[in-house]
């Protein structure tokens, strides 16, 4: 038997004991649960799934009052401390949102989300028993969360949503924005797009209120991978394939996903954000030359050896997420475009396109702000000099 607690629990966070009144959780009859994971078809793909990370006895959930309704403005940001995450919250806050974070406990706390005004709760998504007492009173769950690069990609990325999507299914939770990757469905030999991809069907075939954002590239990647490197007179790295990756601001990114969050015509719907044009590996270097005003020290990766790379590292198992990895490098470095005409979304949005802010004039504010501070800084060194 299946239950649904009500939208807002008559309680407080953490009151309730969720392994005494675990939530039962009833899945799409076309992802079976299985007490080990193993691959069920999805169509032509292959997902894993876990069983219902938290159950329960129908009768307690259903002697649960309905408490206080849930306002509208209360939001909880999954993955807030990351690149994408803190924009969100940012915007949030600016936008006067009640804004919840779910954080992973650590040893240095996220103290900056506590300053800018929010409330961080922590909770880990792959231990499920931490997430419902997360979702108590939120309205709207915004999902930017992924897996770091030491942790296998299904841990956070399928098993970890997995459990988020439920638990927010169970709950009542009214909205559910989720992140994902500009042609994941084209990619089934990719476990992370493949993941995304399962994932999107996993929330339309739960029945979620939900809105997708298949997102391109950040154009904050393009400061450490080469920005920096050419500034410090190391090497950057790169391939010989031509693919197009048309980056877009993290901030433009927030911008605009409260804009969809606020228009009930997005609700349901599958949008992708791509910035304003696509651009080469070498391309994106030779502006970052420009306008650092020296030249960059370019080591070229040919693609047939990431390919090698792939299939060696498939053979033993404590190599297998560093092929998966490759694998997503690979479509990286493929004959590719990464982008989409925009006018439409822009059209649904009511956004002009000249407020989104393009590659040229993200990284001439980067390399103008850094290059006015390295010579401040040499400027304040020669004062310090001491001569005899």
């Amino acid at each position: 038997m299946a239950c649904r607690l009500p939208t807002q629990l008559a309680t407080t966070p953490g009151s309730v004991d969720y392994h005494a009144h675990p939530l039962l959780i009833k899945t799409p009859s076309h992802l079976p649960c299985r007490h080990a994971l193993s691959p069920i078809r999805l169509g032509r793909r292959r997902c894993y799934v876990q069983p219902p990370l938290i159950r329960c006895a129908a009768a307690a959930a259903a002697n649960l009052a309905p408490g206080t309704p849930v306002r509208g403005t209360s939001i909880l940001v999954v993955g807030a401390t990351g690149t994408l995450g803190r924009q969100i919250v940012r915007r949030a806050l600016d936008e006067g949102y009640d804004v919840r974070c779910l954080v992973r406990p650590r040893p240095y706390p996220a103290d900056f989300l506590r300053d800018w005004g929010a409330t961080v709760v922590n909770a880990d998504l792959s231990k499920p028993e931490t997430i419902p007492a997360t979702l108590v009173g939120v309205h709207t769950v915004i999902d930017c969360a992924t897996g770091r690069p030491e942790e296998p990609i299904k841990t956070v990325d399928w098993e970890g949503k997995v459990a988020l999507i439920q638990c927010a299914k169970a709950m009542g939770i009214q909205k559910f924005v989720f992140f994902s990757i500009h042609n994941c469905d084209k990619h089934p030999e990719v476990p992370l797009m493949e993941i995304k991809y399962c994932t999107e069907k996993f929330i339309k075939d739960l029945g979620l209120n939900h809105i997708i954002i298949r997102l391109c590239g950040f154009m904050q990647g393009l400061i450490g991978q080469y920005a920096v490197p050419i500034l410090e007179e190391k090497s950057v790295w790169g391939t010989d394939a031509p693919t197009r990756i048309a980056y877009m601001d993290t901030q433009d990114v927030a911008r605009l996903t409260f804009i969809a969050l606020r228009n009930e015509k997005v609700n349901g719907k599958l949008l992708t954000f791509a910035g304003p044009r696509a651009w080469t590996t070498q391309e994106v270097i030779t502006l970052c030359e420009r306008l650092a005003g020296q030249d960059a020290n370019v080591t070229t990766v040919p693609v047939s050896v990431l390919r090698v790379t792939r299939q060696v590292t498939r053979l033993f198992e404590w190599t297998s997420d560093v092929a998966d990895r490759l694998a997503f490098s690979e479509v990286l470095s493929s004959d590719t475009v990464f982008s989409v005409p925009m006018s439409e979304t822009y059209g649904l949005l009511g956004v002009d396109a000249k407020d989104v802010v393009t590659l040229e004039k993200y990284l001439q504010d980067y390399f103008t702000n850094i290059l006015k501070k390295l010579k401040d800084m040499k400027a304040q060194s020669k004062q310090a000099d001491i001569y005899f």
